[in-house]
């Protein structure tokens, strides 16, 4: 089949994947840590509509993986044609909270098209991704050129045990390119692969100095406060420039596409007239370099303050590392840096907690070369590359488990579809386009082996 016959399969897909989409997006798939009891029916209903898209689409030997405290991860296999390579599509069910109704436009579980995009929490992340994978083997009569394993699981939102499963049984995810389905375009019509994650890396620090609170006024200016000597050792943390100041953290440039500052801007909110952290290029600053962050510190809130020298205090801070960087020596440094430290001569006592390590994709190999040709006959354009700030466990134990698969993130959503937030939307015609990327995908890697 011919790219130019899939173009036009593809567009005749899209009504029915629009219904489909719709179908999914009314399914209250919701995830709670632990597989709590409220969340499993909604959770059930998403795993069986998803089951039932996949099997529709030709996907035979489906199964599913039940682990403890996680909804069940959906398996499933398309036998590859003789000597063809095998690809692994991957994408979850569940969503993230729709926060405050009030702040949405249309019903959050009710699909709603408006202004060339599909509105309803999932549509981006990540719905219509599933539904990527559904059309594009659809395009092929569920007889792709090319092997397919899936995996789609349904508590990516709250973390599970699914995360750090795969390298136990390498041999449920052997494939020769894995298609992570969870991400998209930088912005709308600029094809996106993403290739690189920040790794993350967790410390608690605190400070006592004092047996209890004692009156400011009678001791106030020798006796040592521990929330002062606290925030000297948080501020510490960065430069007169806003950059981090943390020795041994790794830091690069890079060098490709990222968002404008206006775009960052919109993106995150910033308040008029306030000055981005940092100095370098934007996306060294949040995607190739490290950035700390307090994400919250123990102090009695102003409504209750009380005229007291504080005797203790403490803060959780969460530092984002370079993809290539193991989060455990960096956790390491940020740990010499605080002890090191002794505000005033006080001590800072630093526990250490959870890591997660960052990617960085090989990009040289024959999927990716197939992906930048069906992005960019797709898309009509050359793809750009972007990394992304935050960190998925998963892709990192995917890597593990299969270190010779090359890792392809990409997808149906853009920089500006409000993912986790209000209003979230895919555009119809990044999804269509989507689809119709990996279907060619398909053709692409097949011909290239």
């Amino acid at each position: 089949m011919a790219a130019v016959d899939l173009r036009s399969v593809v567009a005749g897909l899209m009504p029915q994947l629009k219904d489909d989409l719709a179908r999914l997006v009314a399914i209250p798939s919701v995830s709670a840590p632990g597989y709590a009891e409220e969340s499993r029916p909604a959770l059930l209903a998403a795993y069986e509509e998803v089951v039932a898209l996949l099997r529709d689409a030709g996907v035979g030997k489906l199964g599913s993986l039940e682990l403890p405290d996680t909804a069940p991860v959906i398996t499933g296999e398309i036998p590859a044609p003789e000597g063809a390579p095998t690809v692994l599509l991957y994408s979850h069910y569940d969503v993230v909270p729709v926060g405050d109704e009030s702040k949405w436009k249309s019903p959050p579980f009710e699909a709603t098209e408006r202004d060339g995009a599909i509105y309803g929490r999932g549509t981006a992340d990540t719905k219509s991704n599933i539904l990527m994978h559904v059309g594009a083997l659809r395009a092929w009569e569920g007889r792709p050129p090319v092997g397919i394993k899936v995996v789609i699981e349904g508590m990516e939102e709250v973390g599970s045990v699914f995360t750090t499963f795969p390298p136990s049984r390498p041999d449920l995810f052997a494939a020769d390119a894995m298609v992570i389905g969870d991400m998209g375009s930088v912005r709308p019509g600029i094809p996106t692969l993403t290739v690189a994650l920040r790794g993350m890396a967790m410390v608690t620090l605190e400070v006592r100095t004092l047996g209890g609170p004692k009156h400011s006024g009678q001791f106030g200016g020798a006796a040592p406060d521990a929330l002062i000597a606290l925030l000297h050792a948080l501020a510490s943390l960065h430069d007169a420039n806003g950059d981090v100041a943390v020795e041994g953290l790794r830091r690069e440039k890079w060098t490709g596409a990222s968002y404008t500052d206006d775009e960052f801007r919109e993106l995150a909110e910033v308040a008029p007239g306030v000055p981005f952290f940092g100095t370098g290029g934007l996306g060294e600053r949040i995607w190739s370099g490290p950035a700390i962050t307090v994400t919250g510190i123990d102090v009695l809130p102003v409504d209750k303050a009380v005229n007291a020298v504080v005797p203790y205090a403490r803060a959780k801070v969460s530092l984002r590392v370079h993809p290539e960087q193991h989060p455990g020596d960096a956790q390491a440094a940020l740990v010499r840096h605080l002890e090191e430290l002794r505000p005033f001569g006080v001590e800072i006592t630093v526990h250490v907690a959870e890591t997660g390590r960052g990617f960085a994709a090989e990009t040289s190999g024959p999927a990716y070369d197939a992906a930048r040709a069906a992005l960019a006959s797709a898309w009509g354009s050359e793809p750009v590359v972007i990394a992304t700030g935050g960190s998925i466990p998963l892709v990192s134990a995917m890597q593990e488990a299969v270190p010779g698969a090359e890792m392809l993130l990409l997808g149906t959503t853009d920089g500006f579809a409000n993912i986790h937030a209000p209003n979230e939307r895919v555009m119809v015609d990044e999804f269509e386009k989507a689809v119709l990327s990996e279907a060619e995908f398909f053709q692409r890697y097949a011909e290239a082996r």
